[in-house]
């Protein structure tokens, strides 16, 4: 009787732990039957990482929604109402602000709780203010990492997702602006993007767990970001294949733009669109610098790091692996580069058709000023290896007027006084004017290193020509071998849509750049979010910037696909404040062209540095600026003159 009872009870047992359904936690032993997975608080590396707008259901599958990258503002925001509070930083980091609440303060112009009042409209087209409040009390709620391996992979992070849209802006925007014969013509491009764009998208969801983990909960193992560029360097052979190819993908866009008029024109249109904030043709060379910006971040990580770090070994097998295809884009680069500002400056130019040539070489381009009787007057030069072209900024069409032209080869220069010289071309001189002594050096320098290059080199057909000879009116364009069918009427030509590129700019700071500036720029670029401040404003505002082609560009988030301003960065200086601005806060630099004033806070120490060894490569070639001689009173920009 007790052994049959003894087993009635064990078989009540059972049916009981069988009531539990399959989801139900039971300890290591198996008897403990409370589910207490709810009590287990998420932490930070334990973000449910979620892809825009996709299905939840499906959180690891990668989309091309909104973003095609995690959703970190909502991440964040869970993890901060599952623990109960907000999340600061230990020296302003600015990455533990909820991104919510900031796109909620443009909207709702909330009061600074510093000091009590709504800070003045930010100049973004919107008005709103942005501030960010009590963010000096956010930062002393929680450490976060400061090592300075943290702050480049960081940076690694905030790179790459630019990177990501700007793959996207050629192979998802203009893909679907072309027809299917273009489609085909370029067929090797989007195959080429497609593929880059597959495989970072999957890079950029490592790196972003990766980078979660670091600032979260993550052992120390996780400190690290060698082994997640080894597992990148996959995608090596496709860079290799596109390094070998992409010259003649740009050679076959020129050849399209000049011969289809169709296609010329979705060209133009869609380099209007707010989505394309550079020239295609820089979108082109985009996957080069990026291996080249890889090779920098891992040189700066290997110098940081000591012999015996867990993470050089990978660092080090990542950088030799990528040195093989950087040693070839350095190779290529100058030349590509050389041919895309080419191609640029044909579309921004009237009367000069040709401007593309295999040997012609960029040298320098920028503004100096002519004496006549009538004054001085503002003129774009441009000096390539063989000829030395001079324009005039049509106010109608955006486009650069040439008026006269001279081969290099009978060329000739003389000194004098100030920040004066004159340039001898056949029969006549022209005498010009420098902003600076600085700028007139470099102007002598490379028009006498031009013309002595073309000494023992065979001579070309272009003919020589006076500067005389050469002015505006129609007769003496035919005279210079420029016949006036080739200077399309104004109402003809549509309105440049760059005018925030490097030669509209020029124009309009009185300033110059050579080959080597651009180079330059392509290799320093950056991207991350700051805190700005206008001069005469009491708020910060926090932005997403980007750092390229001598310009900075304002999203609200790295996640909007227009920029809401864009700051060309040519005759800027970049500094940090002075005692006179009155600004009590860390790492904050201050950039100033004459009475534009605008100061940017920067997460910590390093992103400081960072930020502004950048934009001195972007500005330094006019800290020389400092007392420019171009004058509105005697300054004549004659459009419509017949003087040259």
């Amino acid at each position: 009787m007790m052994r049959m009872m003894m087993m009635m009870m064990m078989m009540m047992m059972m049916m009981v732990m069988m009531m539990f359904n399959e989801n139900d936690y039971h300890g290591i032993n198996g008897n403990v039957s409370l589910d207490r997975r709810s009590e287990i608080v998420q932490s930070p590396n334990r973000y449910e990482l979620a892809l825009g707008t996709a299905d939840k259901s499906n959180n690891n599958s990668l989309s091309r929604g909104e973003t095609g990258s995690y959703d970190l503002g909502s991440a964040e925001a869970r993890a901060r109402n599952n623990n109960g509070h907000f999340g600061g930083s230990n020296g302003g980091a600015l990455h533990t602000v909820d991104e919510n609440m900031i796109n909620n303060n443009y909207q709702n112009q909330q009061p600074s709780a510093t000091n009590g009042q709504t800070s003045s409209a930010v100049g973004l087209g919107n008005g709103n203010s942005g501030t960010l409040r009590s963010i000096d009390e956010e930062m002393r709620k929680k450490k976060w990492p400061t090592d300075r391996a943290y702050f480049l992979a960081k940076e690694l992070l905030m790179t790459e997702r630019t990177y990501k849209k700007d793959l996207d802006v050629i192979n998802t925007w203009f893909r679907e602006e072309l027809t299917p014969e273009d489609l085909e013509n370029l067929q090797p491009l989007f195959q080429y993007f497609e593929s880059m764009l597959e495989h970072h998208s999957v890079f950029l969801r490592d790196l972003e767990h990766r980078i979660l983990l670091w600032e979260g909960r993550g052992g120390h193992e996780t400190h690290r970001i060698g082994d997640v560029m080894l597992k990148n360097m996959v995608v090596l052979p496709i860079y290799d294949e596109y390094v070998e190819s992409h010259r003649e993908i740009l050679e076959r866009l020129n050849d399209l733009y000049d011969n289809d008029d169709k296609f010329q024109q979705t060209y133009r249109e869609f380099e209007l669109q707010k989505v394309c904030y550079l020239p295609i043709s820089y979108f082109i060379l985009k996957p080069l610098h990026r291996l080249l910006h890889y090779e920098l971040l891992l040189e700066l990580l290997l110098a940081h790091y000591g012999e015996d770090h867990f993470d050089r070994t990978d660092c080090h097998g990542t950088l030799m692996m990528l040195t093989r295809s950087t040693e070839v884009i350095r190779r290529e680069l100058t030349a590509s580069e050389n041919h895309s500002l080419l191609c640029e400056i044909q579309r921004d130019i009237d009367g000069y058709d040709g401007l593309v040539q295999p040997d012609r070489k960029l040298i320098r381009q920028g503004c100096l000023l002519k004496h006549s009787k009538r004054g001085l007057q503002q003129r774009m030069f441009f000096l390539f290896s063989d000829v030395l072209l001079y324009a005039v900024k049509s106010p109608v069409t955006q486009t650069f007027k040439v008026l006269g032209h001279v081969p290099v080869r009978s060329l000739l220069t003389e000194n004098a006084e100030h920040n004066a010289f004159v340039i001898f071309g056949g029969q006549r001189a022209i005498t010009v004017s420098a902003g600076t002594t600085v700028e007139k050096t470099l102007w002598l320098e490379e028009l006498a290193k031009a013309a002595n290059s073309l000494k023992y080199k065979p001579q070309t057909q272009l003919p020589i020509v006076s500067i005389k000879t050469c002015t505006s009116s129609e007769e003496n364009l035919e005279a210079c071998g420029l016949s006036s069918a080739l200077v399309p009427p104004a109402a003809a030509r549509q309105p440049s849509p760059r005018n925030n590129t490097a030669l509209h700019v020029c124009w309009h700071r009185g300033v110059t750049i050579c080959l080597d500036d651009h180079l330059r720029s392509g290799r320093n670029q950056i991207s991350g979010y700051l805190l700005r401040k206008f001069k005469n404003s009491s708020g910060w505002q926090k932005l997403w910037v980007v750092l390229t082609s001598f310009c900075l560009y304002f999203y609200k988030s790295y996640s909007d696909d227009a920029a809401l301003a864009s700051l060309p960065l040519l005759g800027y200086t970049v500094g940090p404040p002075g005692i006179q601005d009155a600004v009590q806060k860390e790492y904050v630099f201050k950039l100033s062209f004459k009475n534009h004033t605008y100061f940017f806070r920067a997460e910590s120490e390093h992103t400081y540095n960072r930020w502004m060894e950048v934009l001195r490569s972007a500005t330094q070639i006019q800290e020389s600026r400092s007392s420019p001689t171009i004058n509105s009173n005697n300054l004549i920009n004659n459009n419509g003159s017949n003087g040259n």
